[in-house]
C-alpha cells in the first residue's frame, strides 16, 4: 500500500510552488515575447514587469500575484487508497498554506458573502479524483484567477452573429470573437483552453483541462494542431498586446479538445488563463515525492 501519511505536507509544498514558482514553459513564452515587442512599447514594458515579479516571487516564495485564484486539484490513485482521507489532508495543505500566505483567503460564502478566511468552504476547493491502475499518487494543481476565469465564454453553435456554423471553421470564429472581447481585462498575454462538444457543464470542464498541458506540447489530433497554431497567429494579429496595451502578444497559446455531444448541441466552450499560468504536477511513489 502506497504511504500517504505525509500527503498534506507534500501538497503545501505543492501549493508553495504552483503559487510562487512560475514553469518553465511560461516563463520562457514571456521572455520571447518581450523580444519580439519593440523596445521601450508599452508591451515590452509591460513584459518586462511581469519578468521581474517572476523573479522575485519565485525569490521571496511570494504569490505570483494577489489573487491566488480558485486551486482545482486533479488527483489520480491507485486502488485501495481513501479518497476521504485524500480530501482530508489535501483541506489540511489548504489551511497551512493560508495561515502561511502562499494563498489569500479566496473562499466566499455566495449567499452570505462571508469569507471562510482558510480557503475552505463548499465545494472549494475543486478536488476531482480518478482511480488508475498505476501504483503511485499524482496530484495536478492549477490556480484559477478571477479576472480571467470573469472573461472565459461559452458558445452555442450555429451562432449567427458571427456566421458560425456547426464545424471547425465556426469554432474558429467563436474562439476569435472570445479573445476580442476580452481585450486586456484577463491579464494578456493569456492561454486560451478550448472545449468542443459535451453539454454545457462538460464543455467548460474540458477547456480548463486544456490549460494543465505545457506551452510546448503538440496536439496529437492534426486538425486541432492546425487550429492551435492558425488561432495563436490571427489572435497575436489583433494587436490587443499585454495588458491590451497594444503589441505583438495577445496570446502565448491556444490547446483544445473535443468530446462527443447530442445531436441538439454544439457547444464550444472557452476558458482564458492569464500570464500567471499557475500549474504544477507532483508525483509520490516510494516514499518520495517529485513535483514538476
Amino acid at each position: 500500500m502506497l504511504d500517504t501519511s505525509n500527503l498534506n505536507q507534500n501538497v503545501l509544498e505543492l501549493i508553495r510552488r504552483t503559487s510562487t514558482d512560475l514553469s518553465p514553459d511560461v516563463e520562457t513564452a514571456l521572455k520571447r515575447a518581450y523580444e519580439r515587442e519593440e523596445k521601450k512599447s508599452a508591451a515590452a514594458g509591460v513584459l518586462n514587469v511581469i519578468l521581474n515579479n517572476i523573479e522575485m516571487a519565485r525569490k521571496n516564495s511570494t504569490p505570483l500575484c494577489q489573487d491566488t485564484g480558485t486551486p482545482i486539484f486533479y488527483v489520480h490513485y491507485p486502488t485501495g487508497l481513501s479518497t476521504l482521507k485524500l480530501k482530508e489532508q489535501i483541506q489540511q495543505a489548504m489551511i497551512a498554506a493560508t495561515e502561511n500566505s502562499y494563498l489569500r483567503p479566496n473562499a466566499v460564502d455566495s449567499l452570505t458573502g462571508k469569507n471562510s478566511g482558510n480557503n475552505l468552504g463548499k465545494d472549494f476547493p475543486t478536488i476531482h479524483f480518478e482511480e488508475w491502475q498505476d501504483d503511485y499518487l499524482k496530484v495536478d494543481l492549477m490556480l484559477k484567477g478571477g479576472g480571467c476565469e470573469n472573461v472565459g465564454a461559452q458558445y452555442r453553435l450555429p451562432h449567427a452573429p458571427l456566421q458560425a456554423g456547426r464545424d471547425l471553421t465556426g469554432v474558429k470564429k467563436v474562439v476569435l470573437d472570445a479573445v476580442y472581447q476580452a481585450q486586456g481585462k484577463g491579464c494578456a498575454p493569456g492561454i486560451l483552453g478550448v472545449g468542443i462538444g459535451g453539454d454545457r457543464g462538460t464543455s467548460y470542464l474540458l477547456s480548463k483541462q486544456q490549460l494543465f498541458r505545457k506551452l510546448e506540447d503538440r496536439n496529437e489530433n492534426e486538425e486541432l494542431q492546425a487550429a492551435e497554431e492558425e488561432l495563436l497567429q490571427k489572435a497575436n494579429r489583433l494587436q490587443i498586446g499585454p495588458m491590451g496595451f497594444g503589441g505583438k502578444t495577445t496570446l502565448l497559446a491556444v490547446k483544445m479538445d473535443w468530446m462527443h455531444r447530442l445531436p441538439a448541441s454544439f457547444f464550444v466552450s472557452i476558458s482564458y488563463m492569464c500570464w500567471a499560468d499557475r500549474r504544477k504536477s507532483m508525483v509520490l511513489r516510494n516514499g518520495k515525492a517529485e513535483i514538476s
